[in-house]
């Protein structure tokens, strides 16, 4: 797939289907425009002489794979993608068309932004879209080049968002930012700080985009089955043989649990807020009864940015009512000063609070080590299992026993004295119950 050869090439790679809106295919600005810009007219002439286009933007309703939905296209030869007064009307009706036929809408960008030629009435069409596009399942896919405030706007704010590998991205244009060449107004910057789910190669755009509508459209379950345990079939006899059994290297974690649980699934990347904890896994699967969507944890300290992705991730599912699935496998939250500085606290304390207002069900399974506060963040009130090879406890034993000036040998007894094991926790009535194994 070729990037770069206008709207209608970019709409021929990727839907298997399109029809325009037809009353979108004349032009609705006369002369030189609100501001009667000496010029105007003369410059949308020769940019639709170029292109053949009476605007920047191609909007109609398409097939993606096999999901219907409604396509915002860019046109980046057309006075560099950018965004006037009609422009605006077209993507708002666009996204009118998408609420009403209860439909996602994909925006693939290639634009510099808002169009100085109609000044501010320009620039208000950003709060036009972002009211229009409330409540609606949207996926942007960002072109070469995705600046200004359509970046901020119709880019930034989608529930997904793609980049084309080697896309310059960003909300300042080249031509006025400080710094001519900086990798952190590119898509693989925007990557690396969190603000871009996925940076895709052109080849790959359709089948990424087809993958996420199949996602997001698919009928969900009403709650998120308990995964089946993948260790031990029987826990351990005592508290420190429990934690022994969850810090084992060998233990199942979170990556074999996503690959037995959903038969396809993409990941959601980053907190939005320059954060990405590689240790927290985020996305949509499918699973035997629908979408779910899940935040799993890999075994590491959690980061603040890897609360907050969770967060996004919880928030997301309940914008497009699917049931969410957590895996629970942390020793505990990130303690560092510079967790401290990126604001843990508020950060779990977010988590909580999200986990507590969810309107879609959340399931739990805590698969290795459960470790206090950064562990319950992530776990449903009254929906929380666990395997037979996996503790849950306020504290880790070790630091238990320093805080209660215990020899560092009498952790193991700390552990007992804690009752973290499976069963002792499904007796104490924290937990609904052990997860089983599968029965073939």
């Amino acid at each position: 797939m070729r990037w770069g050869e206008g709207a209608r090439a970019l709409i021929a790679a990727v839907c298997t289907e399109f029809a325009e809106f037809a009353e979108f295919t004349v032009d609705g600005q006369v002369g030189d425009g609100p501001l009667d810009w000496d010029g105007y007219a003369a410059a949308r002439a020769r940019a639709t002489e170029r292109t053949g286009e009476t605007e920047s933007v191609v909007c109609g309703r398409a097939s993606i794979g096999p999901t219907a939905a409604v396509v915002v296209a860019f046109d980046f030869r057309f006075l560099g993608g950018s965004v006037g007064t009609a422009t605006g009307d077209r993507i708002v009706r666009a996204f009118d068309e998408a609420r009403r036929a209860d439909l996602p809408l994909v925006s693939f960008l290639a634009t510099g932004g808002s169009r100085m030629q109609e000044g501010m009435l320009s620039l208000r069409q950003l709060q036009r879209i972002t009211r229009a596009a409330a409540g609606v399942r949207r996926v942007s896919v960002l072109g070469d080049p995705t600046t200004g405030g359509l970046w901020a706007s119709l880019g930034a704010g989608a529930d997904v968002v793609i980049a084309v590998a080697g896309a310059q991205v960003g909300f300042a244009g080249s031509r006025v930012r400080p710094v001519a060449d900086d990798p952190a107004y590119t898509a693989e910057g925007q990557f690396a700080a969190g603000h871009v789910d996925e940076v895709c190669a052109p080849e790959d755009v359709a089948e990424a985009v087809a993958q996420w509508l199949l996602l997001l459209a698919a009928q969900p379950g009403a709650t998120a089955e308990v995964p089946y345990a993948l260790g031990e079939s029987t826990p351990a006899t005592d508290g420190w043989p429990a934690v022994r059994r969850a810090r084992d290297p060998r233990r199942p974690r979170a990556q074999a649990y996503l690959d037995d649980y959903f038969t396809t699934r993409r990941h959601i990347s980053g907190d939005r807020a320059g954060g990405v904890d590689p240790g927290m896994l985020c996305g949509i699967g499918l699973h035997a009864r629908g979408p779910v969507a899940f935040a799993a944890q890999a075994g590491t300290a959690t980061t603040p940015a890897g609360f907050r992705t969770a967060t996004r991730l919880i928030r997301l599912a309940n914008r497009v009512d699917i049931p969410v699935l957590t895996i629970v496998d942390t020793p505990g939250a990130a303690n560092d000063p510079a967790a401290e500085r990126a604001g843990a606290g508020q950060a779990i304390a977010e988590l909580f609070a999200a986990v507590a207002a969810s309107r879609v069900p959340v399931t739990t399974l805590v698969i290795g080590e459960g470790g206090s506060g950064g562990a319950l963040a992530l776990c449903a009130p009254d929906n929380t299992w666990i395997t037979p090879d996996a503790y849950f406890s306020v504290i880790a034993p070790e630091l238990g026993a320093a805080i209660l000036k215990r020899p560092a040998d009498e952790a193991p007894a700390t552990a007992a004295q804690l009752r973290l094991r499976p069963q002792d926790l499904v007796e104490l009535g924290v937990l609904r119950g052990i997860a089983g194994l599968r029965r073939w």
